[in-house]
């Protein structure tokens, strides 16, 4: 048994990787920002000591594992140095862990969060899982043979890790801190893709996926009849989607989703490539695929007086349009109203006409100030420019009850990966 100690353990990744260190036996210790984040909740439920940054009680047997938001320069970081204490990156220790499973990586620009998650939901069914999802959730069983885990394109990061099979569910532009343009970022998928030992399930709808390089093995999923795993005859109800599944022009059931929006049915498509792949039971995917309740912070619904309030961490052009669709889907005769936050500076000026376009998809757009992130806190463009390019958008007020105030039967659409919870605390606490 050892101590490890997390340095900015509220990350969503970082806290998954503690709780899956934690339920394997070890201790756990972190520091981060004082401020609550939902993330904490599962450390919390473990009894996992958190202390507020600097703060932490400090030893040389420690192993130390740091959040890539934070630079060499971080005051946490230089003091583990100081004392002799080494510095393990989370995705360098998360790339070493996984070499004793046989891992299966999910990536891609959107749905990673909801499709590990869905995953290890399917799996769990039929084995013992090690489980890493990107909305703050972990878990470890020490008679797991499989770990699942999200797996991040920025940075390159992922190429620390070496999976046996890796999904990725589509290649678009984004990170533009960091990637040039989309040819960088695909060129960085094919290395990936290069280094999966046994098998690829990737998404053969997405033009970018077809473009990779690789001789790893393939398995194509989507829509069109050139995949090798095929959904047809899709159906939508109140209660979600159906649709029926043939691998290799043989049939193999009609499954059953309970959410809704074409990437729903993609995201079970991964899923049932990799059980095909694991020679998982069918009937027991399909049972479990219909019992999928979701994700944090993805499609979660509640009440606000008559309207429905949706929260979701659509931060992109390409998932506000994904989320917008699932909710035209599911209420396709209600009033959709999206309150949408930028993240961060460089994203919203290098997909500043795409972000319109992707709002344009809602009837009313309310617009908050950006956030910056951990690397960026100022920026060259402002909401202002975001808003002038929107007809009708407007700017959130001080008191966001006031603005919500005139809607009735309406569906209340959040969207962003910064804190645009706190808008809807408001709304709640009114």
């Amino acid at each position: 048994m050892k101590t490890f100690h997390f340095i900015g353990i509220k990350g969503s990744g970082m806290s998954a990787l503690a709780q899956i260190v934690s339920d394997l036996g070890h201790n756990v210790q972190g520091e981060d920002i004082e401020s609550f984040l939902f993330t904490q909740t599962p450390l919390e439920t473990r009894n996992i000591p958190l202390y507020p940054f600097g703060e932490a009680p400090l030893s040389s047997s420690m192993q130390v594992i740091a959040s890539n938001a934070f630079d060499d320069h971080h005051p946490s970081i230089v003091r583990c140095r100081q004392m002799g204490i080494d510095v393990q990156r989370y995705h360098h220790y998360l790339g070493e862990t996984i070499k004793g499973y046989t891992s299966i990586a999910v990536t891609g620009a959107h749905g990673k969060t909801t499709t590990t998650g869905m995953l290890a939901h399917t799996l769990l069914a039929s084995e013992p899982v090690c489980c890493l999802i990107g909305d703050g959730t972990g878990s470890g069983s020490a008679g797991a043979r499989l770990f699942v885990f999200e797996s991040c394109e920025y940075k390159r990061h992922f190429l620390a890790y070496q999976p046996d099979i890796a999904v990725i569910t589509n290649i678009d532009f984004d990170h533009p801190d960091y990637f040039a343009d989309i040819d960088d970022v695909r060129s960085a998928f094919e290395s990936m893709a290069a280094l999966t030992a046994k098998q690829l399930v990737v998404c053969g709808d997405d033009p970018q996926i077809r473009k990779l390089q690789t001789n790893t093995n393939r398995m194509y999923y989507g829509f069109e009849a050139d995949n090798d795993l095929r959904a047809t005859n899709v159906t939508v109800t109140s209660s979600g989607t159906a649709f029926d599944v043939s691998y290799k022009d043989q049939s193999i059931q009609r499954f059953v989703v309970p959410s809704f929006g074409n990437h729903s049915v993609l995201n079970a498509l991964a899923v049932i490539g990799v059980a095909l792949v694991l020679d998982h039971d069918m009937e027991r995917v399909k049972s479990q695929l219909a019992t999928f309740t979701g994700v944090q912070r993805r499609f979660t619904e509640k009440l606000w007086g008559t309207n429905i309030v949706i929260d979701d961490y659509a931060h992109h052009p390409s998932e506000i349009r994904a989320t917008l669709e699932a909710v035209r889907s599911k209420y396709p005769q209600k009033k959709v109203v999206s309150i949408f936050q930028p993240h961060t500076f460089t994203r919203l000026e290098k997909l500043m006409d795409d972000f319109a376009s992707s709002l344009k998809d809602a009837d009313d757009v309310y617009l908050c100030q950006i956030f910056g992130s951990a690397r960026e806190s100022v920026g060259t463009v402002s909401i202002d420019d975001l808003r002038s390019r929107i007809p009708n958008a407007r700017l959130v007020s001080d008191n966001i009850t006031t603005d919500m105030s005139g809607y009735n039967d309406a569906i209340l659409v959040f969207m962003g990966a910064g804190d645009i919870q706190k808008y809807q605390d408001v709304l709640f606490r009114a």
